[in-house]
């Protein structure tokens, strides 16, 4: 395995009962590269990213990170290990400042069990951590506002915020663009650009136009199972991605790159 591959999934299936949510689906991410995933609503795309977080068992197949087995390890072992997730709908903790958002999940990954008689809010690794991830993420300005009064697009730049103050070497970000507008959606893909130099980024996104943009590697889901993947351009040609998703090829336009 490359040492710059990050992230492998190796034939993963997730079975609900006699539904395949998942179908022996394999991809990898690297360092450096953004790895989007898309598909119709159904397709298994955040079933995936729950079963690579560590959030759902695989019914079948392997997880490695960073080339160890970490297939049946949980959600929290994962974290520790370098995986940063961000969900469809916003998680954060509204009536607590940015500032507060970011420190929480850096003390999460720093935890100093013997050392439970001073304050949380005193470890400096944690406060290091989240003023790191507040200005990496482009909220430097927000850090000592309530998260809850943020607009939207900041509220989703906070939940990655909120990811890199686990120091995470893989970012799995399921629609971070989701109802942003023009402009919000300008920001987020510039902050992707950047994150990715020192990160592998797997994206679930339905915005087409943006996913042409930034991805470097595309894999298509239909009905669990992965139909293409490759670069952009191989799955803009991709017959069988055109007749399932894209629509028709003469109509899928040329989005400029980032």
């Amino acid at each position: 395995m490359p040492d710059d591959i990050l992230l492998t999934a190796s034939e993963v299936s997730r079975r609900f009962g006699g539904l395949t949510a998942v179908d022996r689906v394999s991809l990898s991410v690297s360092r450096g590269e953004v790895h989007a995933v898309i598909g119709t609503n159904g397709a298994g795309k955040s079933t995936l990213v729950n079963v690579l977080a560590g959030e759902i068992a695989p019914s079948g197949g392997r997880v490695h990170l960073q080339r160890r087995d970490v297939t049946r390890w949980p959600q929290p072992r994962r974290a520790r290990a370098g995986i940063g997730r961000s969900y469809q709908r916003t998680t954060i903790f509204p009536r607590s400042t940015v500032f507060e958002n970011c420190r929480l999940t850096a003390q999460a990954h720093y935890q100093h069990v013997l050392d439970w008689w001073s304050a949380a809010a005193r470890c400096p690794d944690s406060t290091r951590l989240a003023q790191q991830a507040i200005e990496q993420a482009g909220l430097a300005a927000q850090a000592h506002r309530v998260a809850g009064t943020l607009s939207h697009g900041q509220k989703r730049q906070l939940e990655i915020a909120m990811c890199l103050a686990t120091a995470p070497h893989v970012l799995l970000l399921d629609e971070p663009l989701a109802g942003m507008g023009p402009e919000e959606t300008e920001r987020m893909l510039s902050l992707l650009t950047g994150l990715r130099r020192g990160h592998a980024i797997l994206l679930i996104e339905h915005d087409m136009d943006a996913v042409f943009r930034i991805a470097d590697h595309i894999t298509v889901m239909v009905n669990g199972a992965v139909i293409a993947s490759g670069d952009p351009d191989a799955i803009r040609r991709d017959a069988a991605v055109q007749s399932a998703y894209l629509g028709d090829a003469e109509e899928t336009r040329e989005p400029e790159r980032v």
